[in-house]
């Protein structure tokens, strides 16, 4: 597969004063490849289109850093954008001096003239960042935008699974195989649950030993749960895993109620918890675009995200609660507590996944969600997982908006958006802006 590419781009001519433009591009490529692994940059400054082209020649990117290294007329980034349809970000350079003497890049109406170009030929946002490589302002812009891209090349090669179909009254999760393809390059595959759930009835004691002793090892009670719930827990662990490993799957969505409780006995809870764990973004209720966010949150922070329902406002304390039925990463738990394991609130029946989760001083709200229209938009809504033991039977975290709490819950409300929601462990909404405008997804920032 092709690896990820960040090109850089520093465009001018050579009758600007080229100390200082020298300078200044010498700076910048240190920047950009402290940033990513993989930048393409030129040995000198692109002050020609002769030597744009032969440049150009050379690289496949993923990712543009256009810059104005002096100013550069329009010709430049026709260039450039005829060539590439893959996202730019546009960055102006502050002048060096100003000392009533000679304009020395005259970067900022050189970006003036890319950005009116950029609209002729694109339609997607133009991300844009305005200073020199030493400020941090710059440095955070780009670092975002580089991951941003690198989400975007992961989810043209990601293969995602439904796995049953969507209860009653759920289709807000629903995904078409066409639309996951046109609006973010994933590759989804739909299966019946009853697939697993008879894969899994195949299964000898001796073949799920492996299964249950990594579940065990990561949770705390699983030896409670009765033999029949705890072994049958462990055939479905083994055939989820199988399948994940077989078929090349990066994340899935997968039924839950009624089928896990009424046809096999035991509900899927706790493998979807710990496949979140291994990497594998897992959502419950076949919510594919709520599992398609848990995935961006992975590969933004690094590491699982929470995936749940908002069930309780403190609009004095200005917080959200979000909870689910009992199938958060086991890793999320709190340390005091660790991934206990309880049954299902409602069906009485476990092995299910039963904590609060740990503290983060910042987490981002976030769901992939459509408009009554059928269009997809992004929710993102910075704040702060507080330090709350478990809430409810289940999973919970209590979250802190930095946006007034109340008003996120009514506008949420009468906006329409979707019950689901992931809480990401980071503070990745620069990154998530950026990623809507890369996809040209509108973007709602609470």
């Amino acid at each position: 597969m092709k690896a990820f590419e960040v090109a850089y781009i520093p465009i001018g001519v050579p009758t600007y004063e080229l100390v200082s433009a020298g300078q200044e591009f010498e700076e910048s490529k240190a920047l950009l490849h402290s940033l990513c692994d993989n930048v393409k940059s030129p040995e000198e400054m692109l002050l020609g289109i002769d030597k744009l082209k032969a440049f150009l020649d050379t690289i496949d990117p993923d990712l543009i850093i256009l810059q104005n290294i002096t100013f550069a007329n329009a010709a430049f980034a026709t260039e450039v954008l005829a060539r590439f349809n893959c996202p730019v970000l546009l960055w102006t350079l502050r002048e060096p001096a100003i000392d009533g003497t000679r304009l020395r890049l005259n970067s900022l109406t050189g970006a003036y003239s890319a950005a009116n170009t950029y609209r002729q030929f694109r339609k997607e946002p133009l991300d844009y960042i305005f200073g020199a490589p030493d400020e941090e302002e710059v440095k955070k812009t780009i670092g975002a935008a580089i991951r941003a891209a690198h989400v975007r090349f992961d989810l043209r090669h990601l293969k995602m699974a439904s796995i049953g179909h969507t209860p009653q009254g759920f289709g807000f999760g629903r995904a078409l195989d066409g639309e996951m393809r046109t609006a973010f390059g994933v590759d989804l595959e739909c299966i019946e649950a009853r697939q697993l759930i008879e894969k899994a009835k195949s299964f000898s004691e001796e073949e799920i030993q492996t299964y249950l002793e990594d579940a065990e090892n990561r949770t705390v009670g699983l030896e409670q749960t009765p033999e029949k719930n705890r072994l049958d827990f462990a055939r479905l662990y083994k055939a989820y895993k199988d399948y994940v490993d077989e078929n090349g799957i990066g994340a899935l969505a997968s039924r839950c109620w009624p089928d896990f409780f009424t046809e096999f006995g035991t509900p899927v809870c706790t493998v979807l918890g710990i496949l979140n764990d291994l990497g594998i973004p897992a959502a419950c209720e076949v919510d594919a675009y709520g599992a398609l966010s848990m995935y961006v949150g992975q590969e933004l922070a690094g590491g699982p995200s929470f995936f749940g329902d908002p069930v309780s406002l403190d609009d004095k304390e200005g917080t959200v609660t979000f909870w689910h039925c009992g199938m958060a990463a086991c890793s999320l738990a709190r340390t005091d507590t660790g991934a206990l394991i309880g049954e299902h609130c409602n069906r009485h029946i476990g092995p299910t996944l039963e904590f609060g989760c740990k503290e983060c001083k910042e987490v981002t709200i976030f769901r992939i969600g459509k408009d009554p229209d059928g269009k997809f938009h992004f929710l993102i809504a910075p704040g702060e997982a507080l330090d709350k033991p478990k809430q409810f039977y289940g999973t919970s975290v209590v979250v802190k908006t930095n946006h007034d709490a109340k008003d996120f819950v009514y506008q949420t409300i009468q906006e329409g958006w979707e019950p689901h929601y992931v809480v990401i462990y980071k503070n990745v909404a620069k990154e998530l802006e950026i990623l809507g405008h890369e996809l040209n997804i509108p973007v709602e920032i609470f």
